[in-house]
């Protein structure tokens, strides 16, 4: 039996060199911005697109790949294997899911095609991709990969603080009087992504309590595996640096890297937003 292949979108963060070596295809996301297509990466990359929209106030739409796009990739692929896991950034903020059942319906009989909904995005689809090509490399089989995978869904965490709340009405995560009430007052929703969805928890008012707040998340962890900051710049600002000290006090012994958020992300959120992302360390098997 042929070894499992790992296909996921471009929202996961994962160096390209490593990519390459745990041979994982990466699918870049069309972005749409006022009736033009962008290749995520090739045509546009993140920190462009944040710019842009911070500059220009456009709004982005994910718009691709589309299932004719993932048919022909799956067909590439499946020339040498008949087993893949299609992992794909949450399920409710981006099409790209629904678009790959789609496709994988096509290769029914032909191939065994596992979509699977991540349920995150970012270093989070990223860790598990990673892991999951790992496992395929160790010949463990698709439905073993895809329990395990399952498994660590549960261990990501993504909590974010946004200043740009005319994102959130867009994409009716609060409504137009919340919206409006809250730029008056300068409420600065505090957010968590949970089972793929992105869910208002509190709303804080100053940047200091902003900071807090993501420092108290951190701090509910007694085993972290990754975390880094999520942000819309790639240099450290006057918050992160905040944030950083106080990640040194509740999170000793941990790197805290500055990674841009993603177009599906910033889709939803808008292009000033400051978060973490935390990978709580689980059991795990050794491989070799």
């Amino acid at each position: 039996m042929s070894r499992v292949h790992i296909i996921t979108d471009s929202a996961a963060k994962i160096d390209p060199n490593v990519a390459k070596r745990l041979d994982i295809t990466v699918v870049p996301l069309k972005i749409r911005i006022e009736g033009k297509t962008y290749q995520h990466g090739d045509d546009i990359d993140s920190e462009k697109l944040l710019l842009r929209m911070s500059q220009e106030h456009i709004r982005p739409r994910i718009v691709g790949p589309t299932a004719e796009e993932l048919r022909r990739i799956y067909a590439q692929v499946t020339r040498h294997t008949d087993q893949v896991i299609s992992l794909h950034s949450s399920a409710n903020l981006s099409l790209v899911h629904r678009e790959a059942r789609k496709a994988a319906g096509e290769f029914l009989g032909r191939c065994d095609i596992a979509v699977v909904d991540s349920e995150t995005l970012s270093l989070g689809l990223g860790i598990l991709a990673e892991e999951a090509a790992r496992l395929a490399a160790a010949d463990v089989s698709l439905s073993e990969i895809v329990r395990r995978i399952r498994g660590m869904i549960r261990h990501i965490y993504i909590d974010l603080i946004t200043e740009t709340l005319d994102y959130l009405e867009h994409s009716r995560l609060i409504s137009p009087a919340q919206a409006i009430l809250g730029t008056m007052l300068n409420i600065k929703p505090f957010l968590a992504l949970e089972e793929g969805q992105i869910i208002p928890m509190e709303k804080v008012r100053s940047p200091e309590r902003a900071i807090d707040k993501l420092a108290e998340f951190a701090g509910e962890f007694t085993k972290i595996d990754r975390i880094a900051i999520l942000q819309s710049t790639p240099y450290p600002t006057d918050d992160t640096s905040a944030l950083r000290e106080r990640l040194e006090s509740v999170a000793p012994g941990h790197e805290f890297p500055i990674l841009l958020y993603g177009p599906v992300l910033a889709c939803h959120i808008g292009p000033n937003a400051l978060g973490l992302i935390v990978y709580e360390k689980a059991t795990r098997e050794v491989y070799i």
